[in-house]
């Protein structure tokens, strides 16, 4: 029985979040986090996980917002292995080998218009722009094919004067 439990901890510690669309839930929607009478008019929020592991979440609009502005924001948690090549002795092996992570942010503040509405843009993060490195300055980092994953991804909309977010779309 040990030996499942143990298998079952390592198969969710390395889970990735898959590509796909990711929609909101039952809970994303924090009514309790909002104006009175917020509610979405046109579009919907969802992000969606592309074959590179790059998250795009949509643009929408929220009608009955009053003069409450908010901020938007998508961060994600990625991980990959960086191989370390000398090119001067057995270029096509790797001296050095490492995990490095990487955890992106974009967020944007959000004003609502004359009409009580916020129009919330698009968010976008992706891998490139990691800080990839070796230990040494003459050796050449590369990552690892197939060795990026997406670890994570959190999603949300928070009003301004309220402590958490109205909408949360997150995996796992």
């Amino acid at each position: 029985m040990s030996m499942l439990v143990l298998g079952l901890s390592a198969s969710v510690a390395f889970a990735a979040v898959a590509p796909g669309t990711y929609t909101p839930t039952a809970g994303s929607f924090n009514t309790a986090n909002a104006p009175g009478s917020s509610h979405l008019t046109s579009g919907s929020p969802s992000c969606t996980v592309n074959a590179d592991r790059s998250i795009d979440c949509t643009a929408y609009v929220l009608g009955g917002v009053g003069h409450t502005n908010g901020n938007v924001a998508l961060t994600a948690s990625y991980t990959a292995i960086i191989d370390c090549y000398n090119h001067g002795v057995n270029p096509n092996n790797a001296v050095e080998s490492h995990q490095t992570s990487f955890s992106p942010t974009s967020q944007t503040a959000v004003t609502s218009s004359k009409n009580g509405q916020l129009s919330v843009p698009t968010r976008s993060v992706s891998f490139s722009g990691a800080p990839i490195g070796c230990p040494n300055a003459n050796w050449t980092p590369t990552i690892r094919p197939g060795s990026q994953t997406l670890n994570s991804f959190s999603y949300t909309l928070t009003f301004a004067g309220f402590t958490s977010a109205y909408i949360t779309i997150s995996q796992p």
